[in-house]
């Protein structure tokens, strides 16, 4: 059975960052021109692409094109964090208290504007979406850009493992169980009070709103601890 379009253009693009064709911020090639290249139908192609956008693969610029993202570290460590882990809702938590609210301090500090304008196009995108799959998909993109504007390599290579654990099916099933539309608009008033932090710069607030953040998703999904 061949691979999904996704796979075959994560391998395509990482091939290109191997063989030295293709580094960091370099415009990729047209959606026809992957279709063709992939022989898949340009649907297919928008699809993968919008999936390795969200993964912060790549960034997609109206009028000018699409361009390979900067990935701190090794570029193939997102693409290997993507394998099953052995954990808990609870324990996804708890890492993610211990580890994200100081993430988002050190992003306050060291985004680029790029970084800050990639993270502001998370969250319009996010706010913007119709369907639950659609939102937990920006969710998570959103909480790997600021992680990726923190310009720590380790610290994203812990986050990229940590991240994975979305992917796994108690995960999802917990996360549909405890939606609800209010539940989603207190998630987007959070996302956009730390975004407000990374813009002004004041890691003391973002550290704090992403904590409160967290803590709430923690109480929605596994009940006041």
């Amino acid at each position: 059975m061949e691979a999904p379009v996704v796979t075959r253009l994560r391998d395509l693009l990482e091939g290109g960052i191997a063989d030295g064709s293709l580094g960091t911020g370099a415009k990729i090639p047209t959606e026809r021109a992957l279709s063709d290249t992939l022989r898949a139908s340009r649907t297919a192609v928008r699809a993968a692409l919008a999936e390795l956008e969200r993964e912060g693969r790549i960034t997609r610029h109206v009028g000018r094109g699409t361009f390979l993202a900067e990935l701190e570290g090794d570029p193939d460590a997102p693409a290997r964090a993507r394998t099953p882990l052995q954990t808990s809702p609870a324990e996804i938590m708890a890492t993610r208290l211990v580890l994200e609210p100081e993430v988002a301090a050190l992003a306050a500090r060291h985004a680029t504007q790029a970084d800050i304008e990639h993270v502001q196009h998370c969250l319009r995108r996010g706010d913007a979406t119709a369907t639950y799959e659609e939102f937990e998909a920006w969710d998570s993109a959103l909480h790997r850009a600021i992680a990726t504007a923190a310009h720590n390599g380790l610290l994203l290579r812990l986050f990229d493992t940590m991240n994975a654990a979305r992917d796994l099916p108690v995960w999802g099933s917990i996360k549909r169980r405890s939606a609800s539309p209010e539940r989603r608009r207190g998630y987007e008033r959070c996302h956009g009070e730390i975004v407000a932090a990374l813009v002004e710069r004041d890691p003391d607030a973002a550290r704090d709103h992403m904590r409160r953040h967290l803590v709430d998703v923690r109480t929605n999904l596994l009940g006041a601890p």
